[in-house]
């Protein structure tokens, strides 16, 4: 793209508290002449506010493709463009990479406008390690998938952050007790930033026990963080790991025994082939 081409600005919103928007976000949000938004009933009220006139456009995750393209050529002819979320930053845990990788192909600019981010705003509250972190997102609906996936996690030394939503809370806060064990560390910090905001930071047995002696931490948004896991019991869970993975190795397929054993342990599936294939042995 040549000289007076327009930028895509990736504007951060506020999580719950409207006064965290910033000054500047606000401006952006007024001069740009097109807002993308997830969903555009949600994000009008918060332009009303700001005095923004901006045309808004949905962007979700399933016209994402077909709406880069026109906001490519809008950006062509010369225009800015907002992309937003339903709240906090754009692209974590919600569509924008591919519009964003759209405009960069394009030779276009892409500029952020820092602000509120759940994850980010409950590590800063949580007192769990937050120099390394593993950002997971949402986890799976269904609880196999779901128990599969912490169990890929159950090893990892880094502090681990979850999305999770109100109607499935009390099954994740049970599979992450039954996968991470009741005594690991953690943080559930529910309605950030919101009226009926609150944190619990306690053992997951003890937080998993509150969510489910009260209906009221069951409601709401929630981002879950969960300790990583000491060095020493980490070495621990791997090699009892490869130990059950090596007895069961006798009676069933690599990737059968494997996915047990992962399991039954809770130490990484791919760490228990111990460089065997998964085809059988040689």
């Amino acid at each position: 793209m040549t000289a007076g081409v327009g930028r895509l600005w990736v504007v951060a919103t506020p999580i719950g508290n409207l006064d965290d928007l910033s000054p500047r976000a606000a401006a952006v949000l007024r001069d740009v002449k097109i807002v993308a938004a997830e969903d555009t009933r949600h994000s009008a009220p918060l332009l009303a506010r700001v005095g923004s006139s901006a045309r808004m456009l949905a962007l979700h995750e399933h016209n994402e493709r077909e709406q880069a393209a026109r906001i490519v050529d809008e950006i062509r002819a010369g225009h800015d463009v907002a992309l937003i979320a339903d709240a906090g930053t754009p692209l974590i845990s919600d569509p924008g990479y591919r519009l964003v990788g759209a405009v960069r192909e394009a030779g276009g600019l892409v500029s952020p406008v820092p602000g509120p981010c759940a994850a980010i705003a409950a590590l800063s509250v949580a007192g769990l390690a937050s120099d390394r972190f593993v950002f997971e997102g949402f986890l799976p609906a269904k609880s196999a998938a779901r128990r599969e996936r912490m169990t890929a996690l159950a090893a990892e030394a880094r502090t681990l952050i979850f999305y999770e939503s109100s109607h499935r809370i009390l099954e994740s806060m049970a599979d992450a007790v039954a996968v991470f064990g009741g005594t690991r560390n953690a943080v559930l910090a529910r309605e950030l930033t919101k009226i009926f905001e609150t944190i619990i930071a306690a053992p997951l047995e003890e937080i998993a026990r509150q969510v489910e002696a009260d209906p009221n931490q069951r409601r709401g948004e929630f981002v879950l963080l969960v300790a990583g896991a000491e060095g020493a019991d980490a070495d621990a869970r791997l090699a009892e790991g490869r130990r059950v993975f090596a007895l069961l190795r006798e009676e069933l397929p690599p990737a059968r025994a494997a996915k047990l054993a992962a399991a039954i342990t809770g130490a990484p599936r791919k760490l228990l082939y111990g460089g065997e294939p998964e085809g059988g042995r040689s």
